[in-house]
């Protein structure tokens, strides 16, 4: 399964940060996407908007009040689902996401993977 990491830093001190490190450990294709290049666990972040196909999951590290910049691009990923982790969570996209069909979560990439249910 591919995941993009939305809001992906090279700051081993944030959440997603680990997130790709974990999601890369337990076998998932992983696209982090950020506002700074870097690498994490080997991978480039990206800092334009690749036209991924195939993605099943975004998993959200930016917060709310930057994320309207990024409506378009997420929705249009057409994933199977979205994950707004602690603290990103926004009825705004939530509601937008749903009427495409799209599954909301409010939930922790990390806590997902580490009890077997992401």
């Amino acid at each position: 399964m591919k995941t993009l990491v939305l809001g992906a830093t090279d700051n081993p001190d944030r959440y997603a940060y680990r997130a790709v490190h974990a999601l890369k450990t337990h076998g998932h294709e992983v696209v982090p996407v950020g506002i700074r290049k870097g690498a994490i666990a080997g991978l480039p972040i990206h800092t334009d908007r690749p036209q991924e196909t195939g993605v099943d999951t975004v998993t959200l590290y930016v917060g709310p009040q930057n994320q309207p910049g990024w409506y378009d691009y997420i929705l249009g990923l057409k994933p199977r689902r979205i994950l707004f982790n602690p603290g990103t969570e926004n009825p705004e996209l939530e509601e937008l996401a749903q009427k495409q069909g799209i599954q909301t979560e409010e939930a922790c990439t990390l806590v997902l993977l580490s009890i077997g249910q992401y």
